[in-house]
């Protein structure tokens, strides 16, 4: 099974949904009819008044005034801040290409230069509603296109009987048909590759919010654990004291012993909270050396038929890190991955030195996917189609890593010999001492002192 960035079985947000499509709101179609509506009068006008051409102006002016027509009917049934669906949006575009179409039949057809107006409905579907409604409004206007290429009024011209050559004419045809596909095509790509990526920020966004309601929850439970001690420990020696009153053989003897037993669960229960290191404000736990971050990383994540291990090559002291949300659960997720797709063994492999502080997670699993390992970090990338992942969970791990002021690259140490991921901060913005963050007290030299003995 080939490696893919597939780790969002642990990160997918329950109940995420991709962003609504061919959603657009009321105002956003009517200013752009009104604008096409005022278009056409002026020019007509222009043409008519100006120029002196001769146009058929009141069947045209018909045309623009159903036009208008279906916005003030609009009006008078939506609010202008109601969105439009899909289904209603295609409607009215469609309604757009239509009144187009016949307004150019009046005016000479494709030869008409404003005939290129017929990929703004398009161009608007493609960005706001779904791929099948975009195609639908596409075949629409080619049909349209080819039947003015067909079927019109002669262009208004002072000479009478001008015609443009039939091979330009085709010519027009050819471009207008194109130009509709490709506007069509393209700016659907550019518009859901937005939609994609914003989806994708805002699950990485869930999920580290869901981390710091974690670690809050965490912080609460230490609190309680410390609050609680003082009463528990009072009932602990009142509850010895009573014992020493009671016979052995009596019960309230044996109801004391049941008390005094719960009474030291719970204080162990809450001594468990209490050692958790992503609880409490005490710089002990939310504050380490990047080693001992990445040993608490690698025995979180470890599983039971793959070794982790752990190594540190460095000649002066490690930096001190906080312990955040995006650490932990940046670092965490690319470390069971590796775990996930590892045949025996991942490797953790840190280094610092004064400029740079660098993490490689490698491991000997089949490697990156060829077909993706270029795409790493992207949304969506996926080689488990049909699985129910989203693909999102290297692009969450790289996102909350950046954040940290990481810079990431994922590469293949051979062909079917493990991929390697090489995370890379620089030391002034990782280390926590040269930030000022507090390691200049007394209790903050013995916390160094004390983090530094172990690495």
């Amino acid at each position: 099974m080939m490696r893919a960035m597939m780790m969002s079985n642990r990160i997918k947000p329950p109940g995420l949904p991709r962003p609504a499509m061919g959603r657009v709101r009321v105002r956003t179609l009517l200013l752009i009819r009104w604008l096409a509506i005022f278009g056409q009068l002026a020019a007509l006008l222009v043409v008519d008044k100006l120029l002196a051409y001769d146009l058929p102006m009141f069947p045209a002016m018909v045309t623009i005034a159903a036009s208008a027509a279906v916005n003030l009917w609009i009006l008078a049934r939506h609010g202008l801040s109601e969105w439009h669906h899909d289904r209603a949006a295609a409607t009215y575009l469609a309604f757009d290409i239509l009144q187009l179409a016949a307004l150019l039949y009046l005016t000479g057809g494709l030869d008409n230069p404003f005939a290129l107006l017929f990929l703004v409905p398009v161009t608007i579907s493609a960005t706001i509603l779904s791929l099948r409604s975009t195609i639908l409004l596409g075949l629409l206007a080619l049909f349209c296109v080819s039947l003015l290429a067909l079927f019109h009024l002669p262009l208004p011209w002072p000479a009478p009987g001008f015609e443009l050559p039939q091979i330009y004419a085709a010519a027009i045809w050819v471009s207008l048909a194109l130009g509709t596909l490709f506007l069509m095509f393209y700016a659907w790509r550019v518009a859901e590759e937005t939609r994609r990526m914003a989806d994708a920020l805002a699950a990485t966004q869930a999920h580290l919010s869901q981390e710091r309601e974690l670690s809050a929850l965490g912080s609460l439970a230490a609190a309680a654990a410390h609050e609680l001690g003082t009463p528990l420990g009072t009932i602990a020696l009142i509850t010895k004291e009573l014992l020493h009153t009671q016979t052995p053989d009596s019960e309230a003897h044996a109801d004391l012993e049941i008390l005094n037993g719960e009474v030291a669960r719970c204080r162990e229960i809450l001594a468990s909270l209490a050692r958790d290191p992503s609880a409490g404000a005490d710089p002990a736990v939310s504050k380490m050396t990047f080693g001992a971050l990445v040993t608490d990383m690698a025995a979180r994540y470890g599983v039971a038929d793959t070794t982790v291990l752990v190594t540190a090559k460095a000649s002066i002291d490690p930096p001190l890190i906080k312990r955040s949300p995006e650490l932990v659960q940046g670092l965490g997720n690319l470390i069971e991955n590796a775990t996930e797709f590892a045949r025996t063994q991942v490797n953790l492999e840190f280094t610092w030195d004064e400029d740079q502080v660098e993490l490689s997670i490698s491991d000997d699993g089949p490697g990156f996917a060829a077909n993706i390992l270029g795409l790493l970090g992207d949304p969506y990338i996926s080689t488990r189609p049909g699985s129910g992942r989203m693909g999102l969970g290297v692009f969450i791990s790289k996102t909350l890593l950046e954040r940290t002021g990481a810079h990431l690259h994922f590469f293949n140490r051979r062909q079917g010999m493990g991929a390697t991921v090489v995370i890379r901060w620089p030391r002034h913005i990782i280390d926590l001492a040269e930030n000022d963050s507090g390691f200049g007290t007394e209790a903050g030299r013995r916390l160094q002192q004390a983090s530094q003995g172990e690495y």
